[in-house]
This record gives C-alpha cells, structure tokens and sequence, in this order.
C-alpha cells in the first residue's frame, strides 16, 4: 500500500534518504520483486517518456480532430525569451500531449491528459543540475509517491475534480521530484508541491468536443512552468503556510464543489463557448474523421 499522507512519505525518507528511495524501498517489499528489476521497470518508464517528448517534436502532423499537433517544434523553434531551458521545457510538455493525441505511447503520470509536465520538468531539472539517469528514475519514484498521496486523499480523476486533479496533481508531482533531483531535502520537496498545487486549485475541466486535446495539451505547458516556479521559489527558501497534505484536502473539496459542467463533461468553460461548440461538433462529425485504406483492413 502507498503512502497516503505527505508526512508519513517525508517520515520514511528521513531514513531512507530521499523520497524516491522511501518509495522505492516500499515498491521491494510489497511487490517481493529484486531492487534491480524495480528500478528497471522505471527506467523504462523514463524511456518511453524520452520517446513520446522526441515523437511529438518529430511529427508535426495533426491529430484526427486538428486540435493539435505541431506547436512543440514550433515552440522548440522560438525565441526562448527568457531562456532555452524554459522554453524547452514548455515544447517538451507540449510534445507528449501531441503524442498522445495522436494516440501515440505516453506513460500517464498521473493522467494521460497530464502526461507531458513530469518528464517535461523532471528532465528539465536533470539537464540543468546535470543529473545522472539513475538520479531521475530516483526522481520518478518520488513523484509516484507523491501522485499516490494525491489519489488517496483527494483525486486524479478529471471526471471526480476538475484538471486541477490532473495536470494540478502532475505539477505538483513534478515539483516534489524536481525538487528533490536539485538537491532539496524531503521538507523543501513538501512545500515545493504546495506550492505548485495551491497555484492550479480551481482549474477547471473543460475538453472542447470532449477530446483530450484541447486545451488540455497546452495546459501541460502550464502546468509545467507552475512547476518549474514552484522549485525554484522552494529552493529559495519559500516556504508554504499550509501543509501540502491539507492543500491536497483542500483540492479534493473544491473539486468536489465544481458543477458537472466543469468536470470533463464538456458543458461549461471552454468547450461551452460559441467557438468551442463549433469546433467540437466539427470534432466529432462522422465526416470529420478521414477514411484511409487501412480502416477496411481485415
């Protein structure tokens, strides 16, 4: 069983040393599998994250609806105004959104509609502090750990809170684990995915034509610079009043308090505006989805 609260994670880290080895240390003795074959199982993880960031800035071809596709390279391409890391760590999210879209192979983390802001900000991290691969698979257990606190005292589901449980569960995922691929100790990694969290409460989910695409890929961007904003403000020494622990309470019952309009039943914000009902109908028209010979294959 997962740890369920962020101060029995930070306890068991304490003596294990990090938040990725207590997760890590935990995944041994549940699962009865050898420390090598769980740690491999992650680097593949990493692998297949690695592979859908290259896909999506390899291929700039739409997805079947024409929401997305293209706009990682184009960013990848920018002018990095305040700087290339930044800004490509924002074509990174977008990339495995654009992956995704294109039903490609993403690793949902937490969600597959928020898969891009944790490999987009964790290997963000990794290149700016040089990190070795073992350190950002170490990295991955933490931010599973702090994903399954999330899950067991609130939710990841869109459907249950809105996307603040989805890309605002991812962000802060991604700010604990970066945090702690930095250097920061399992307290700073607290307030870190406090931070970033208490930043996305209320978000809203609103998927023109009901897809996973619009706006949910560039939310991943989003997500990722809130992200990035909240290592850097805890590495700095900001700390957050509130426990991350009650910020995840908190999540659970704002989303709880948004009307099925604004929880992936594509009824309210974006996907009710005049333009975003015209594009979903469009979306979703039986003439919309181009025949290939392929769709008659045996």
């Amino acid at each position: 069983m997962a740890y369920t609260t962020f101060a029995d994670l930070a306890h068991a880290a304490a003596s294990a040393g990090s938040l990725g080895a207590a997760a890590l240390a935990l995944e041994i003795l549940e699962s009865g599998a050898a420390e090598a074959d769980v740690i491999a199982r992650m680097d593949a993880e990493l692998a297949v994250m690695e592979a859908s960031i290259a896909a999506g800035l390899a291929n700039p071809e739409r997805s079947r609806s024409g929401f997305t596709g293209g706009d990682a390279a184009q960013v990848l391409s920018g002018p990095g105004l305040i700087g290339d890391s930044f800004r490509d760590t924002l074509a990174h999210a977008l990339a495995v959104g654009e992956t995704n879209s294109r039903m490609g192979r993403i690793v949902a983390a937490p969600t597959a509609g928020a898969s891009g802001v944790v490999p987009a900000v964790l290997l963000a991290v990794a290149r700016a502090r040089s990190a070795p691969r073992d350190a950002v698979t170490s990295a991955l257990f933490a931010a599973g750990a702090v994903g399954a606190v999330i899950a067991a005292r609130a939710t990841l589901s869109g459907a249950a809170g809105g996307c603040q449980a989805e890309v605002g569960a991812a962000a802060a995922m991604a700010a604990a684990a970066g945090a702690e691929l930095a250097g920061a100790d399992p307290d700073t990694c607290g307030h870190a995915a406090a931070l970033a969290l208490q930043g996305l409460l209320g978000l809203v989910c609103d998927p023109v034509g009901g897809l996973v695409e619009l706006p949910c890929v560039v939310r991943n961007a989003s997500g990722s610079a809130v992200a990035l904003a909240a290592i850097e403000m805890a590495l700095a020494g900001v700390r957050f009043p509130i426990p991350f622990d009650e910020v995840v309470v908190a999540m659970g019952q704002v989303g709880r308090s948004l009307p099925p309009s604004l929880r992936e039943t594509a009824l309210g914000g974006l996907a009710a505006t005049p333009t975003g009902r015209a594009l979903g109908e469009r979306a979703c028209a039986p003439s919309s989805v181009s025949e290939t010979p392929a769709d008659h294959e045996d």
